[in-house]
């Protein structure tokens, strides 16, 4: 697997990244991820029913899609995600996602369009494993391999990864890892109760006009 990154760097400059952590936020945050998740996976309970049944037709196998992702912290978590790929797609090894991957199922295709793969997230939004909004979260594979090249990049992992960030309302997928570094960093940075819903606000924008889909 390769990675490309913008630019190579002989000597690693590191840099102090400031987290708002401010207690009354953090417990609206909280209080908002609970409420929204819940009242979500209800509404959306027979539509994802409904994807979960076409994922299976097209494809045999396990409906949702497990794997280990690094949460606040470095702490291990499950997320889930209906599966998109065919099954054995990372026989290989790990792979980072590409536009038009051809490990795809046709179905898979569709809901990576409009980000319905993602739904099932909705359910670690509930554990507490994940925020409606935050970084995304990556494999501990990614970080290693991230890190050699993108100074402080373990530093995503101060704040709880999310479904939405920065990094996805400003180019998602079709942004580098290295591109997408900063923008995260400065969510962390300058996060609070309007910046989380100034940043939903744009997520249903970037899934009604697919900008940054794969």
């Amino acid at each position: 697997m390769s990675v490309t990154f913008v630019e190579e760097r002989d000597t690693v400059q590191k840099t102090e990244y400031k987290v708002n952590n401010k207690r009354g936020y953090l417990i609206v945050k909280r209080g908002f991820d609970i409420v929204a998740s819940f009242l979500a996976l209800v509404v959306l309970f027979v539509p994802m029913a409904i994807v979960g049944l076409l994922v299976w037709i097209e494809s045999p196998g396990p409906v949702i899609y497990k794997q280990e992702r690094l949460g606040k912290d470095g702490e291990i978590f499950i997320m889930y995600k209906f599966r998109s790929m065919y099954i054995n797609s990372e026989k290989n090894g790990p792979q980072w996602a590409a536009k038009n991957d051809d490990r795809c199922t046709k179905v898979g295709k569709f809901i990576r369009v409009f980000h319905i793969d993602e739904l099932p997230q909705l359910v670690n939004v509930l554990k507490g494993e994940m925020s409606i909004v935050g970084p995304r979260p990556e494999r501990a594979y990614f970080y290693e391999e991230f890190e050699k090249k993108i100074p402080n990049f373990r530093d995503r992992l101060k704040v709880v990864p999310g479904l939405t960030g920065f990094a996805q309302i400003n180019g998602g997928y079709d942004l580098l890892p290295e591109e997408k570094f900063p923008l995260d960093m400065a969510y962390a940075e300058q996060r609070g109760v309007w910046v989380d819903f100034l940043c939903i606000l744009k997520t249903v924008g970037v899934v009604l006009t697919r900008k940054g889909a794969q």
